[in-house]
């Protein structure tokens, strides 16, 4: 039977560690040995401070590279940031000082080698490192998403995407979440983590998976050694139904089994996180859903007052639908995938996705028809 092992957690380290070992202990089946190569995979996403919740917290990774250490591993983080230098996100993001006196190798991914992940993708190119380690500890953040609902333990390993390759998937997928989602589960499935911890001790809801959206305590870790079981865990935790998150319910159409999930360790109780809502991508007959994608449905729009104009949502948009205008960025929609990449890298939280008033009426109209 799937299982997660559910603790409540705090940043204060003394507590923090031993919460962290017994984790580990419990979850990673003695695979992490002495000498084997341990490739650590954190959220990295962009240069944030612990507590903005855009990233796991340093003293997280500080707790899973000592106990790596404590097995006579050799522990190595490793991540592709979205925006930033791997060098800005780390001395940022508080991990050189937290790190600062471990035997812990600090990384980008740089290197990319090809391989199958199944179909309808076959060869993806993905890290090199995290292929050929000996075993991955995926630590990921719990957080809201934009266009995935939330971000956890599955979507982490699209991290293993070097660069703008993650931009060039997002617009292969095109207006499809389903496509999106089956193809971030396939590659969590040939990254195969040995084992997930999903950092919520300070989670981020609302408009995430960036600086857009608004931390939250919740005071918890939850780890499995399968990473849709923890993500599992988080929905149920959230009283959310798995099928709500497309990455779970993509699992579901590939026949994964990840539920009924068994909650083992702290009794915490239903958690309260708000969600961003994930408006359908198109609606309506076929041949009208250029024109209602285009004008009707949910799309990314920009804050003028928080604006900067500073081109990072210009430079990542993999469909070119973001361009510098006289006070703040403009958007065209009718190229615009909706894949969010914007929302998610704004070092500003300028933009978010919204649902045009037309738009809602029209599909609950639609809606009441059976349409």
């Amino acid at each position: 039977m799937p299982e997660a092992l559910v603790r409540r957690g705090t940043y204060d380290y003394s507590a923090l560690r031993p919460v962290i070992f017994e984790m580990m202990d419990a979850l990673g089946q003695g695979r992490i040995k002495e000498n084997r190569r341990v490739l650590i995979k954190p959220n990295l996403l962009s240069p944030a401070t612990p507590a903005k919740a855009v990233t796991t917290h340093p003293l997280v990774l500080k707790g899973v590279v000592e106990y790596v250490l404590d097995k006579k591993a050799c522990p190595v983080i490793s991540d592709s940031p979205a925006i930033g230098s791997f060098d800005r996100v780390l001395r940022e993001g508080g991990y050189r000082e937290a790190l600062k006196d471990l035997d812990v190798v600090l990384k980008p991914f740089s290197v990319s080698a090809k391989t199958d992940i199944g179909r309808p993708f076959g060869a993806v190119e993905l890290a090199e490192a995290a292929l050929k380690a000996d075993v991955v500890v995926n630590c990921a953040k719990l957080k809201t998403h934009s266009q995935m609902l939330l971000t956890l333990g599955v979507k982490n390993m699209f991290g293993c995407v070097i660069g703008l390759k993650k931009s060039e998937w997002h617009l292969r997928s095109g207006v499809d979440r389903e496509t999106f989602a089956r193809l971030l589960v396939q590659i969590h499935n040939r990254i195969a983590p040995a084992v997930t911890l999903i950092d919520g001790i300070l989670a981020l809801e609302g408009h995430g998976p960036g600086k857009g959206g608004t931390p939250k305590p919740l005071g918890i870790l939850v780890g499995s050694r399968e990473a849709l079981w923890a993500d599992a865990a988080v929905c149920r935790l959230l009283g959310l139904s798995p099928d709500r998150l497309p990455t779970l319910a993509a699992a579901r159409r590939l026949d994964l089994s990840f539920v009924p999930v068994r909650l083992l360790g702290d009794d915490i109780g239903k958690i309260s996180l708000r969600l961003p809502e994930l408006a359908p991508l198109s609606f309506g007959p076929r041949r009208f859903q250029g024109l209602i994608r285009r004008h009707l449905v949910q799309r990314p729009v920009v804050d003028p007052v928080r604006c900067r104009q500073c081109g990072e949502c210009v430079a990542i948009c993999p469909a070119k639908a973001v361009t510098p205008d006289e006070k703040a960025v403009s958007f065209d929609y009718d190229p615009c995938i909706r894949c969010y990449c914007c929302i998610e890298i704004c070092p500003h939280g300028a933009l978010h996705a919204a649902e045009t008033l037309p738009g809602k009426l029209l599909r609950r109209v639609m809606k009441y028809w059976g349409m």
